[in-house]
């Protein structure tokens, strides 16, 4: 059995004073057809295509054209990084991320957890896509079409036997769905100053700050393609899929239609770091490297890419475009204009859709969270499920969100500054747990590089940059 108090860098050592000690089996075999198992960095991206993607960086090409496209490459390379670290610890261990931050910190998971749910109590997402479906059909009431939708989410999510994969299935129609708005835009929409206008960004990128300001510039770096606590949750989408250890860990599946499963164990799993395992290792590791660049990655820069050129197509110098839903509704009228009727309708009918697998993304990972950190630390050996948490935890974040639309409330003021602070403050306390964690945790061999190290580094001092300039921001601007 792998010693787990000893310091010696080749064994695991993972902390047992506030979790028990894993269990010890061999890494699996990867498959021999991996592409069975690409998916988790394709649903991270699919959730993280919402408002940024639609609204924020499209609106910066409107003011600024496509001089600063090469910050959203930047952001989601760090984040990049980012992933692949809370990747590395679940596919040596089984663990989440959280339940690896709680061995060092026995509440750690819970800051986290409530952290998510601090950004994300507002349906944001849902209005947003009630609001599109308005544009639509050119009448209708976006709270209770808003309500419709979480209702619709809350089922879709509580009765899916796997709730993976309903959620891969729902990602994989609305990535299908961009990529067929992409590929009309660039023939019908996208013209030649606009590649004009791309090829200047390549050769003479800017920081507009003096137009944008620095904090929607910053925000819109560090938060492009995903953020906070989404990024926490590829440890749950990989476990899901069978990544490494994770293969050891039953799905988590709905209390109502899945398929009765042993529950998982609070303690995790490592392998013995001897040369069959390190080998299996390797291949895992590479696999998971090239899974995120090829789905996360390539995805998310490609949507940026071309929903910017789109609003630089149709809106570039409009001073009338505001950073908010109502720019959606402008750029659907512009390409009416341009292209014809049917294409502002398909835009808007393909916004609205991926708005909505947008929030189905965003209800499944706050919940998901929430249900494996409470499961692992607090009711480990409760008779209570995870799945039967997931599945209350789903219900009580769709219903707050009825009560809130009810009451007519706009959003209040104390969740918009708890939702602008918490993001950036999560990723600044991760960014070092996760550089802390897998630099001690886990055997020399599969322990974080030094060209990682550097990287996550720059990502703990830039995010805790962000995190103070947005709280000190908000608390100005709003007391």
């Amino acid at each position: 059995m792998a010693d787990t108090t000893s310091t010696d860098h080749d064994r695991f050592n993972l902390p047992t004073k506030n979790l028990p000690a894993p269990q010890v089996r061999d890494l699996p075999e990867p498959p021999t057809q991996t592409w069975r198992i690409v998916g988790p960095g394709m649903v991270g991206a699919g959730v993280g295509l919402a408002s940024g993607e639609f609204i924020l960086w499209p609106y910066i090409s409107s003011q600024v054209g496509l001089v600063f496209l090469w910050g959203a490459v930047v952001g989601v390379a760090i984040q990049w990084f980012l992933n692949m670290e809370i990747e590395r610890y679940t596919l040596a261990t089984g663990e989440t991320a959280l339940t690896g931050f709680n061995r060092y910190g026995k509440h750690w998971g819970l800051f986290f957890a409530i952290m998510t749910y601090f950004a994300n109590l507002w349906p944001g997402w849902a209005t947003s896509s009630a609001s599109m479906l308005t544009y639509l059909f050119g009448a209708g009431d976006p709270r209770w079409i808003a309500i419709g939708i979480l209702v619709v989410i809350g089922l879709i999510l509580t009765l899916a036997p796997v709730v993976y994969v309903m959620l891969e299935r729902l990602i994989f129609v609305k990535i299908a769905a961009v990529a067929l708005l992409v590929v009309l835009a660039l023939i019908f929409a996208i013209r030649g100053k606009t590649y004009s206008a791309l090829g200047d960004a390549v050769t003479h990128p800017e920081f507009p700050v003096s137009t944008l300001g620095f904090a929607l510039m910053m925000g819109a770096i560090a938060y492009a393609g995903a953020g906070g606590g989404q990024n926490l949750c590829q440890s749950n989408w990989i476990r899901d899929k069978g990544f490494g250890m994770g293969v050891h860990v039953p799905r988590l599946t709905s209390p109502v239609t899945g398929e009765k499963e042993a529950d998982p164990q609070a303690n995790g799993f490592t392998f013995p770091p001897d040369a069959a395992n390190l080998a299996r290792w390797r291949r895992w590791w590479k696999f998971a490297n090239l899974e995120q660049a090829l789905t996360f990655v390539l995805i998310t820069v490609l949507t940026i890419l071309f929903t910017s050129m789109l609003a630089h197509a149709t809106l570039f110098g409009d001073d009338t475009v505001k950073n908010n839903i109502g720019f959606l509704k402008i750029e659907g009228v512009n390409l009416q204009s341009l292209v014809g009727g049917w294409f502002g309708y398909l835009f808007w009918a393909i916004g609205a859709f991926s708005l909505f697998a947008a929030a189905a993304g965003i209800v499944d990972y706050t919940s998901r969270l929430a249900s494996d950190m409470i499961k692992a630390r607090y009711l480990r050996t409760s008779t209570i499920t995870e799945s039967k948490l997931y599945f209350w935890l789903v219900w009580g974040l769709v219903a707050f969100g009825i009560i809130v639309l009810l009451a007519g409330l706009s959003q209040p003021l104390v969740l918009l500054t708890i939702s602008a602070c918490t993001a950036g403050t999560m990723m600044f306390v991760y960014s070092g747990l996760l550089w802390w964690m897998n630099s001690r945790a886990l055997p020399r061999a599969i322990r974080i590089s030094r060209l990682r190290t550097a990287v996550m580094l720059f990502a703990f001092l830039a995010f805790g940059f962000l995190a103070v300039f947005t709280v000190i921001d908000q608390l100005r601007k709003n007391f």
